[in-house]
């Protein structure tokens, strides 16, 4: 450890989820810990009078951890990364297709969220909503995310069980935010799953390092992570439903927590193939009933 201006240097990687690791097990515990690129990789400093606490802290978790079960082993192959790129191209192959036919066919009309008319029944807008986008940027953008967050779920629960579960929490995370406005609110995207598959995984997470013997904060660590993306990407720009996303965020929350919880996931891909074709035809379905 050296000094570093008025903070100090408390550890030194070159690995990046090694530093992340660190930095949230300290801002966990309300520390300031403040991570640095260098040359030979990453350092994560603090206050110096905090010092003394996060060599305890970092020393106490990793022992932690140390004595622990291996958590479960992530979907092998590259099943997950198809996934998400899977769904994002088929955000943008819809979008698209709808944007060249909008004259012809009213896909906002017969698909938004609409609060009221889904607080009357249609309740498949909860599930077509998540598929129309207002602009490129709008679909290109969560498109992008659906490679990354529903990719980290599929890695957790399979691609199959990882797709089903985002579109579930998704189309909670609309009935939700259709609840809370009451009326004269109308939302469309895909937004409301990305920010449910964030909350999927800190769910899950959460359960999981409780299985491991951990306690406390350390435990929440994975739903804290995911709170401050929350923060950073869902909460800033023009016409963004907030609500929606905070409401996705906690169905994915609550979902993961009791997916986990239980059972454990499909380890045949024969059955997480059906639970993903199930998943496409529910998609399918709703939109049908959207015509009818």
């Amino acid at each position: 450890m050296t000094q570093a201006g008025r903070e100090i240097i408390v550890r030194r990687t070159p690995d990046l989820r090694q530093a992340e690791e660190w930095s949230l097990v300290l801002e966990a515990e309300g520390l300031a810990p403040r991570l640095t690129r260098t040359s030979s990789g990453w350092v994560l400093s603090v206050p110096s009078q905090h010092l003394e606490q996060a060599v305890t802290e970092l020393w106490d978790y990793e022992s932690e951890t140390r004595t622990s079960v291996p958590d479960e082993e992530p979907w092998p192959g590259h099943g997950p990364l198809y996934t998400g790129a899977g769904v994002g191209a088929a955000l943008l192959a819809f979008f698209f297709f709808a944007a060249g036919t909008q004259g012809t066919v009213p896909w906002l009309e017969r698909g938004s969220a609409s609060a009221d008319l889904i607080l009357r029944g249609e309740l498949w807008r909860t599930v077509t909503a998540l598929t129309l986008h207002a602009d490129l940027a709008h679909v290109g953008s969560n498109a992008v995310a659906m490679l990354f967050f529903l990719t980290a779920v599929c890695r957790s629960e399979g691609p199959g069980l990882g797709a089903a579960m985002v579109l579930a929490v998704g189309a909670g995370g609309n009935l939700c935010n259709a609840w809370f406005y009451g009326f004269d609110h109308i939302s469309i995207g895909a937004s409301t799953a990305v920010f449910g598959a964030l909350g999927v995984v800190g769910g899950t997470g959460v359960v999981r390092r409780q299985r491991l013997g951990l306690r406390g904060k350390r435990a929440w660590i994975p739903l804290a992570a995911g709170l401050a993306i929350l923060a950073m990407l869902g909460t800033g720009g023009q016409r963004v439903d907030l609500w929606a996303h905070l409401w996705g965020f906690a169905v994915g929350g609550a979902g993961g927590a009791a997916l986990a919880t239980a059972m454990d996931r499909p380890e045949n891909p024969r059955i997480q193939v059906r639970i993903g074709v199930l998943a496409a035809g529910v998609v399918a379905l709703c939109w049908f009933l959207a015509f009818s």
